[in-house]
């Protein structure tokens, strides 16, 4: 293992590879936590926060172009920002079962799936993961 591919990014890769990997240590945490607890709350919206910057910092990366500048990751990143105002909204309406689930869908899809791409043969962090 190399952090090497990750040091030579731009400073934007970096913020964005460092949020996401701490959201995803976040995500651990708050689901290890009561529901509507304080430190829920609390943890609940720094990620919200995390996974906000992760996404706007997304549409600083344009290795992936398709349309212009913007690649699949542009529209996940769309997508994510839609969600999350969508499911804080539903926790702010006591809709806690839409919010549960939906922040549950966002962690697999935007944390989890999009992550796994990022480890596909060529990709920084298959690079740090394969030594290249």
């Amino acid at each position: 293992m190399s952090l090497s591919p990750l040091l030579n990014a731009s400073l934007v890769i970096q913020i964005h590879t460092f949020l996401a990997i701490t959201a995803v240590i976040l995500t651990v945490a708050i689901f290890t936590l009561p529901r509507g607890s304080t430190a829920h709350r609390w943890m609940g919206w720094s990620w919200v926060t995390l996974m906000a910057i992760v996404a706007l910092s997304s549409f600083g990366i344009l290795g992936m172009r398709m349309v212009g500048p913007f690649g699949p990751i542009h529209i996940l990143s769309a997508f994510v920002l839609f969600q999350l105002v969508v499911n804080v909204r539903a926790a702010k309406t006591k809709n806690i079962r839409t919010h549960a689930r939906g922040m549950k869908l966002l962690t697999l899809g935007a944390l989890v799936g999009a992550g796994a791409f990022t480890f596909l043969p060529g990709r920084i962090m298959y690079q740090m993961v394969a030594g290249g």
